[in-house]
């Protein structure tokens, strides 16, 4: 007979992001599977990550840089756009696709356990696959433009990947946990992907919302860890193609960082959301 002293782990939940680590098998299995489902019955398969965001850049670039010329001032209009362009690119693809994971795993979920960070963490793997095609693009693009970075740009690049990673994680958990018991939180999430492609400084400088809005506001904007991941990229594959003296947001590195603790901080409140409301995953899905 059990001692009544015994302790009972919960059912159906674990150590969190931990168990993602120590189980990252797991992690490598479940983004197989999600590439081999994603291009099931593909002529191009992985080929579509090159050819969708250069269908976005073309359209883009025509309707904004040509037709409403919002690229004249500027210089090297389109490396700026698509530079910008992959890194929402990369935030949206995860965010939405970890938003949804729990559902679409939903017979994994009923029928075995393991830990079900596996699921959000593994669409932010996926996005980042699908991320580097693209990024190959935008180095070609860059080198045919001149590109001649430093190390601390380069830093930057990285730092901006993390902060873009760590973000859709952080946000991917909450309202993946959130979206099993109301599926409304999936429809919001893709308003919010548009406002994120608008408000950040993708296609226009960001001195324009210098001009618009007060000091306070621009601090609050600049502190967007997508915003900060944007610039990030500007300065490092952008800017040193740039023959002409421009403007950079000031303290770029330091607001990534500031970017990169804001990060974890939507990291450390969808992981505590995840863990409160993962014991009834099961009976939800």
């Amino acid at each position: 007979m059990a001692d009544s002293t015994d302790t009972y782990a919960v059912p159906g939940v674990g150590a969190g992001l931990l168990d993602v680590f120590r189980r990252r098998y797991l992690l490598k299995l479940i983004v197989r599977k999600e590439l081999r489902v994603r291009y099931r019955g593909s002529v191009l398969g992985l080929a579509w990550s090159y050819v969708k965001p250069l269908v976005q850049y073309v359209v883009l670039f025509l309707a904004l840089g040509i037709v409403l010329r919002v690229g004249d001032q500027i210089p090297n209009y389109a490396l700026y756009m698509f530079s910008g362009v992959i890194v929402v690119n990369f935030f949206t693809e995860a965010f939405s696709n970890a938003t949804r994971s729990i559902v679409w795993n939903a017979p994994l979920v009923k029928k075995i356990y393991l830990p079900r960070e596996l699921f959000p963490v593994a669409s932010v793997w996926v996005a980042a696959v699908h991320f580097l095609p693209q990024l190959v693009v935008l180095l070609a693009a860059a080198l045919l433009n001149g590109w001649r970075p430093d190390a601390v740009q380069l830093f930057g690049a990285a730092l901006g990947f993390v902060i873009v990673a760590v973000t859709a994680t952080g946000l991917g958990l909450l309202a993946g946990a959130i979206n099993v018991f109301f599926r409304d939180a999936e429809n919001i999430v893709d308003m919010l992907m548009m406002v994120v492609t608008w408000t950040s400084p993708v296609l226009y400088d960001w001195t324009m919302i210098r001009r618009l809005a007060p000091d306070w506001a621009l601090t609050i904007y600049q502190l967007n860890p997508v915003t900060v991941a944007v610039e990030l990229f500007h300065w490092a594959f952008w800017y040193p193609t740039v023959t002409k003296p421009v403007e950079l947001p000031p303290h770029l590195l330091l607001t990534g960082f500031a970017g990169l603790g804001m990060a974890a901080l939507f990291l450390i409140i969808g992981q505590l959301v995840f863990r409160r409301l993962e014991g009834h995953f099961a009976q939800e899905v």
